[in-house]
């Protein structure tokens, strides 16, 4: 049985690691609004921009790209050539599943496509020691970043889209894949796997379906090819800032929610501990009543 010192000193732990879990959770909580603005800002502007390249390609087509230097980015290219997956996780731990599903997900990829030669691009340190880990594979870890979160900003997505088109250019790769986890709502996250490059199939299903095209609401200065190789990078660099965003979210509200639960699981420990606690000292007052009544029956019989 526990003496009475080593439940207060369990109770004493407990509520200092309280204390952590609570201010972890009040530092996430006043990071998520300033995350969710950034993205309801930039949402718009890449769903517009996905559209606006949509048109513009339909309108041009494969043989108006030519000359532009982007008309290799929406080819299929090199079938069974090096597959490229970006992958994008959280620097720390503490924000319960949102980890772990992230892996489960690029396990399941690496598995499928077990056998190919796979160059991996990503960001956070958990994804970056995962793959180090990995065994038995053909895989290249061709670029890192870390230390990026709560903080990403445009920077950090250009360098990224930067790295991703050098190694899109420079080597036989056939398609670029992302992973990451999407920001759906403060109790929600769900994760997003997609194609990130070629970006032929991407962008498809984003053009306008009503039948009318772009040049019938706007002229174009430069021409509209010399404007789309002009906007694709930047299409790009926005795609993967929105992406960068969505998951610093996901991140911020998954370790708020874990924190407020560690939160409630710390009280809910402190009470059955003082329970206890109370229990034994009065076990202890018990016993030493009965022992100075048995003392005392003794003496006077």
């Amino acid at each position: 049985m526990a003496s009475l010192r080593d439940i207060k000193k369990n109770i004493s732990s407990v509520k200092s690691i309280k204390q952590i879990t609570y201010a972890m959770k009040m530092v996430a909580a006043a990071r998520i609004k300033r995350a969710q603005n950034a993205i309801l800002s930039s949402r718009p502007f890449a769903v517009e921009m996905d559209r606006l390249i949509g048109d513009l390609y339909n309108e041009l087509g494969d043989e108006g790209l030519s000359g532009t230097g982007v008309g290799e980015l929406f080819e299929e290219r090199h079938p069974g050539g090096t597959l490229v997956l970006l992958l994008v996780t959280a620097d720390k731990g503490l924000c319960g599943s949102f980890n772990t599903n992230l892996l489960k997900a690029a396990a399941a990829w690496l598995k499928e496509n077990r056998g190919r030669k796979i160059c991996a691009v990503v960001v956070g340190r958990k994804g970056r020691d995962f793959l180090h880990r990995l065994k038995g594979l053909d895989l290249e870890l061709a670029h890192e970043m870390v230390g990026i979160f709560p903080k990403a900003g445009y920077v950090h997505a250009q360098l990224l889209s930067d790295a991703i088109l050098k190694l899109y250019r420079e080597r036989p790769v056939e398609s670029v894949t992302f992973i990451y986890n999407e920001f759906k709502s403060m109790l929600t996250q769900r994760i997003a796997t997609g194609r990130l490059l070629p970006l032929k199939r991407s962008i498809m299903g984003e053009s306008r379906d009503d039948g009318k095209r772009t040049s019938d609401y706007f002229s174009f200065e430069p021409h509209k090819a010399e404007l789309l190789g002009g906007l694709i990078p930047r299409h790009i660099g926005a795609q993967l800032y929105r992406t960068l965003l969505e998951s610093q979210a996901a991140e911020l509200a998954a370790r708020m929610n874990a924190m407020e639960s560690a939160s409630k699981n710390a009280t809910e420990l402190i009470d059955g501990l003082t329970l206890k606690m109370n229990k034994t000292r009065q076990a202890m007052i018990t016993t030493e009543l009965n022992e100075i009544v048995s003392g005392s029956e003794a003496l006077g019989g």
